[in-house]
C-alpha cells in the first residue's frame, strides 16, 4: 500500500458534508447533476516533499495532530483498490477496481487550510484500511450489493453507534458512474477553493497503474456529531456482507470482543486505538 496513490471522494453520501462542516468550501462548485460528488483530493502521493508525502496509513492507532485544540473525527469509508489505464497522452482510460475494503478517512474539521487535503494527512497515522475482499464485477449486482458499512467508538469503556449503518448501494454514485467520474476528475480536475489539480501528481509520478480511492463517509449519529477523538478512544469501522451477518451481530462482536480474535468471512474492518 505505501507505493499506491490514495485519493478521496467528497460528498458522495447525502448529508456528510454539512454534518462535517465543509459544505461551505464548494458552495460556489457547479455540478452537472445535484447529488454528483465535490471533488477529490490527495490523502497520500509517496515520495512528495511534503505532508502529502507522509505514509499516514497505519491500522491499529489514530495519532492525533500535536496542536491539541484541533478537532478530529473518523470518517467511515469504503476504498476502492482500482489499476488504472491510460491512453497515448496519458489521459485515464478506465478504472478497474480488483479490491474493496472499510476506510478510515480521519478529518481535522478545524483546522484553518487552504486545501482540503492538509485536513485529512494529520499525522503518520491518519488514516485506516481494512482486508481487501475481492470484487467479482463492479456492477449493480455484483458483490459490492450485498454490503453495508457500520461503525463505532468506544469512549469511556461504552460502545456508541458512530455512523449511519449504510448499505454500499446509498453512495450517490456507485458502479460505473463513480469510475466515469472519478476519471474525470483525474484527467480534469483543476485547482481551486480547496481542491488541487490532480494531473500533476500523475505526471510526477509517471502515471502509475495502482491507486487507492476512498469514495466518501457515511453520515454521522448524533453522538459522533458531537464528539471528537481523544486519546484512549477505540474507533472500529465494518464492511459487511449484510446477508451473511445482522446489524446487531456486528455490534455483538464488538461486545463480546470476539472481532479480532476470531477469523471471519465476507467482513473487513479497520480497528484504531487514538493516541
Amino acid at each position: 500500500m505505501q507505493e499506491f496513490l490514495g485519493f478521496g471522494v467528497v460528498g458522495n453520501f447525502a448529508g456528510h458534508l454539512e454534518q462535517a462542516g465543509e459544505s461551505h468550501s464548494f458552495i460556489n462548485m457547479k455540478s452537472e447533476e445535484k447529488d454528483a460528488p465535490k471533488g477529490l483530493f490527495p490523502f497520500y502521493i509517496p515520495y512528495e516533499n511534503c505532508y502529502l508525502g507522509r505514509c499516514c496509513i497505519n491500522n491499529h492507532k489514530i495519532i492525533l495532530p500535536n496542536d491539541p485544540n484541533l478537532r478530529v473525527q473518523a470518517e467511515p469509508e469504503i476504498a476502492l483498490e482500482c489499476d488504472v489505464k491510460y491512453d497515448e497522452k496519458h489521459l485515464v482510460t478506465k478504472l478497474v477496481p480488483n479490491f474493496f475494503m472499510a476506510f478510515n478517512d480521519a478529518s481535522v474539521r478545524n483546522l484553518e487550510a487552504a486545501k482540503l487535503s492538509q485536513k485529512k494527512n494529520f499525522s503518520p497515522a491518519s488514516k485506516g484500511i481494512g482486508q481487501k475482499l475481492p470484487i467479482d464485477r463492479f456492477v449493480y449486482g455484483g458483490v459490492c450489493n450485498n454490503f453495508s458499512i457500520a461503525s463505532f467508538l468506544k469512549y469511556n469503556n461504552v460502545w456508541h453507534i458512530y455512523g449511519e449503518n449504510s448499505k454500499l448501494l446509498k453512495y450517490e454514485f456507485f458502479y460505473q458512474k463513480l469510475l466515469d467520474w472519478i476519471k474525470n476528475q483525474l484527467n480534469h480536475q483543476q485547482d481551486g477553493d480547496s481542491l488541487e489539480a490532480l494531473r500533476p501528481f500523475l505526471e510526477r509520478h509517471h502515471f502509475p497503474t495502482k491507486m487507492i480511492f476512498a469514495i466518501g463517509a457515511t453520515p454521522y449519529m448524533p453522538f459522533a456529531q458531537e464528539h471528537f477523538l481523544q486519546k484512549g478512544d477505540e474507533v472500529v469501522i465494518v464492511a459487511y456482507n449484510h446477508l451473511q451477518y445482522s446489524f446487531e451481530k456486528i455490534q455483538s462482536l464488538l461486545e463480546e470482543d470476539t472481532l479480532q480474535t476470531k477469523e471471519h468471512t465476507n467482513l473487513s474492518y479497520v480497528y484504531q486505538i487514538v493516541e
